[in-house]
């Protein structure tokens, strides 16, 4: 087994050393806009709701839930009438 010590010959082509500093400086680099993302971020305002943005959303749950059920309501008519005539057709 070969021992490294500072006489230790390293084969690099330039391709490979090309390669490898350009990752690192990549790497380096990502990494300095992640954390000024990170920066920008933490100074950024937290987003609140208005009365009326909460009024208006509200209210517009309530009519779809409303809408819904008045929906539901219409189907069950229908499934009732369905019923009924296949009843009397089975008769």
């Amino acid at each position: 087994m070969n021992k490294i010590t500072e006489s230790t010959a390293v084969n690099l082509d330039l391709k490979s050393l090309i390669m490898i500093i350009g990752f690192t400086i990549s790497m380096v680099s990502m990494y300095a806009k992640l954390q000024a993302d990170i920066g920008d971020a933490k100074e950024l305002p937290k987003p609140t709701l208005s009365a009326t943005e909460w009024k208006i959303k509200d209210e517009l749950i309530r009519t779809t839930i409303l809408n819904n059920a008045q929906g539901i309501d219409d189907i069950k008519d229908k499934l009732n009438t369905i019923e009924n005539r296949l009843y009397e057709i089975n008769k």
